[in-house]
């Protein structure tokens, strides 16, 4: 294919492609590469106008400089060099690829066999070298102009102890919205409208969590059932936002104007990131991106080259020990925080981000390189921290300055309230920040994510709802989705119309929610719990496009204004969010402590905590400028008496009652009171 364009040398940095005002710089890449041909594209990507081979090759970098290219152009590379599984070579240039630093990504995917290195079906994979042209079935990349205009913006900049995240996902939250013209429901405009901000801060939420944002693309064997990835744990790009958000291609503008929307509400956005592996897939999967421009630097390949190492149960695990892989994560995160104001991250299978291959190391490159930089070092961090691999489990064991995902807490609670024995002592230590596992290093007891549901697993009304996963709908005989939900339907599963029944799981909804919301730690609410979002009893809803992954906008339920009251509860109490972890003494610098309590009155022995049909505790709260605060749970099936410690009690918080609010919910109390089977009470001390 011949070309009229000039090509000057260019730079070797920085990678992508940056426009100077004058043309675009373009530099990829590639440790293996033999060549690099640059592909242009016309207005709507439909046919290659050019291809022009990079003229220069420096430090493993393939650069050129077009001064005839604008902000707008679509472009892709073909890269050149052996195709050589057993060595973990896999070049095509018949192959389009995404550029791994591409800021946006115009046109669909199109599913089809050429869109693989190999013959798909050939017996030999070495031998089966495909030559069918991919670039009619790929979307392209955009030349952005870099230039972004912010204005005021002023970062919330909430402290991690203040934090409360809300858990969400940018087309569900207002994908089944009526109250908002088509073209937005499910997109960043649709997040930013002033309706949906205005629920979040009525909420009192300080920050939303969203699912993958980065680029992602429905899987071909979920397209051919009829489902889609809703999640989003597939990324494609690392700086394109994902097209299916955005009302107009490539308008980035749009997600600038969601940020700042939020950051003028006081919330922060947090995103869930996924550096742990691409959309490629196995070494069987398609070549769009890094399997094409150098498979072997990009991905961890396993003893024999031909295949990949996997520590992340999708394929394929990125290479973080190769230097340009690793610049690359670290500049896409800097380019969020920096370019696109995000205030933190989640990272999605964090373990693998801290391997040394076959173990983790908490001295890893990636982990060392986040603790030291200057832009990082300020922006909120939160691991999840397993792996699918040998040793992938860390739950405590990242380093000062990493927030955790604490499913120990999950499962504690859970396993609490739904009467399951022996659960008294975990419980206790779960309330405080799980100390025992967090407490280390001058480690805070914000560091504990804590929740109860998630993305991943039951909603709070199916939690208790069902005492089964039902997944049907995904297509695989109901045997994806873990078993172990610590769930209880309450006498019937799923929908039922008996009173008794309802009542018992509203009680239990508000006992799961006040707990979260009364332990230390940073609380984490799903999107739709406060509600009753249902999925109808499915805990791996990652593939439904429909209604079961939607916010409800016309619901009507009166336990939203119960988690209201909780979190102002939390907000206005400052020794529920104390930075330091809470022991049963004052030595610590707020002079806050704890005391546990029997429900009879007086201090609970160490036999006492070990008997496992302990299903109540008691605990105070105490500070010297805070006034005491008094909770007691009965996870029990029959009411139990309390004796509260002298003075008078103002009630905040009855589960029983549905009642919740700061200034109190009731007539004072002392001496005793009745705790309800299944409740729980927040009291104040009144001066």
């Amino acid at each position: 294919m011949s070309s009229n364009y000039v090509v000057e040398a260019g730079d070797p940095a920085p990678l992508g492609a940056t426009w100077d005002g004058k043309g675009v710089n373009f530099a990829l890449f590639s440790a293996h590469a033999e060549k690099v041909e640059l592909c242009l594209f016309n207005a709507n990507g439909t046919r290659e106008i050019a291809r022009i081979p990079l003229p220069e090759h420096t430090h493993q970098v393939w650069h050129g400089y077009l001064p005839e290219v604008r902000p707008g152009d679509l472009y892709g590379y073909r890269v050149h060099g052996p195709y050589a599984p057993e060595a973990g070579h896999r070049f095509n240039p018949n192959k389009l690829l995404l550029d791994p630093y591409a800021r946006a990504h115009v046109g669909d995917l199109k599913w089809h066999d050429a869109l693989f290195g190999y013959r798909v079906g050939h017996r030999r994979e070495d031998l089966s070298f495909d030559r069918r042209d991919s670039a009619r079935l790929m979307p392209k990349c955009a030349v952005m102009s870099g230039s972004a205009t912010w204005g005021g913006d002023i970062r919330p900049r909430v402290p991690w102890s203040k934090t409360v995240i809300y858990e969400a996902h940018v087309g569900g939250m207002t994908a089944g919205a009526e109250h908002l013209e088509e073209p937005i429901r499910g997109t960043f405009e649709g997040l930013a409208d002033p309706s949906t901000i205005a629920h979040l801060q009525r909420l009192g939420v300080t920050a939303v969590e969203l699912l993958p944002i980065h680029d992602f693309r429905d899987d071909r064997h979920l397209l051919e059932k009829g489902l889609v990835n809703w999640w989003g744990y597939n990324t494609l790009g690392f700086f394109a936002p994902a097209a299916r958000y955005l009302v107009q291609p490539a308008a980035l503008q749009e997600l600038r104007v969601m940020v700042r929307r939020l950051h003028d509400a006081g919330i922060e956005v947090i995103l869930d990131v996924v550096y742990n592996h691409t959309a490629e897939g196995n070494q069987m999967g398609p070549t769009l991106s890094f399997r094409g421009i150098d498979n072997a630097s990009y991905y961890l390949l396993g003893d024999d080259p031909r295949y990949c190492f996997d520590t992340t149960g999708t394929g394929n695990t990125l290479n973080l020990e190769n230097t340009h892989v690793m610049q690359m994560v670290m500049d896409s995160l800097r380019y969020w925080v920096e370019e696109l104001h995000v205030d933190g991250f989640r990272f999605d299978l964090a373990s693998t981000l801290g391997r040394r291959r076959d173990y983790f190391d908490r001295q890893a490159p990636f982990l060392t390189a986040v603790h030291q930089d200057p832009v990082l070092q300020h922006v909120k961090l939160i691991a999840e921290p397993w792996d699918t691999g040998a040793g992938g489990y860390q739950v405590g064991n990242f380093p000062p300055g990493w927030a955790e995902w604490n499913d120990t807490y999950r499962d504690t609670v859970r396993a609490f309230w739904k009467g399951d024995p022996g659960q008294a002592p975990a419980l206790a230590d779960r309330l405080l920040g799980s100390a025992g596992t967090f407490e280390h290093e001058g480690r805070r007891s914000w560091t504990s994510v804590n929740f109860i549901t998630a993305h991943d697993g039951f909603t709070l009304m199916d939690l208790v709802s069902y005492n089964d996963k039902h997944n049907e709908a995904n297509g695989e005989g109901n045997r994806d989705g873990h078993s172990h939900n610590l769930s209880w339907n309450h006498g019937e599963e799923g929908p039922t119309e008996d009173p008794d029944i309802l009542a018992l799981r509203d009680r239990q909804r508000r006992n799961l929610m006040a707990t979260l919301l009364l332990s230390q730690g940073t609380p984490m609410v799903l999107m739709g719990d406060e509600n009753g979002r249902t999925q109808h009893g499915n805990n791996n809803a990652y593939c439904q496009p429909g209604e079961m992954n939607w916010f409800d906008w016309n619901a009507e339920d009166p336990f939203e204004e119960f988690v209201r009251g909780l979190i102002e509860v939390r907000r206005s109490r400052p020794v529920l969010t104390s930075e330091r972890f809470l022991h049963d003494s004052d030595d610590n610098p707020e002079g806050r402590y704890v005391t546990w309590h029997r429900l009879s009155g007086g201090p609970i022995s160490p036999e006492q905590w070990q008997d496992p049909e302990r299903r109540a505790v008691a605990i105070s709260f105490h500070g010297r400028e805070d006034a005491t605060l008094f909770l007691a749970m009965n996870a029990g099936p029959e009411p139990r008496e309390v004796t509260l410690p002298e003075g008078r009690w103002r009630p905040l918080i009855d589960t029983a009652e549905g009642r919740v609010a700061p200034e109190g919910v009731g007539e004072p109390v002392e001496g005793t009171l009745t705790l309800p089977d299944r409740a729980l009470v927040l009291l104040e001390e009144m001066p």
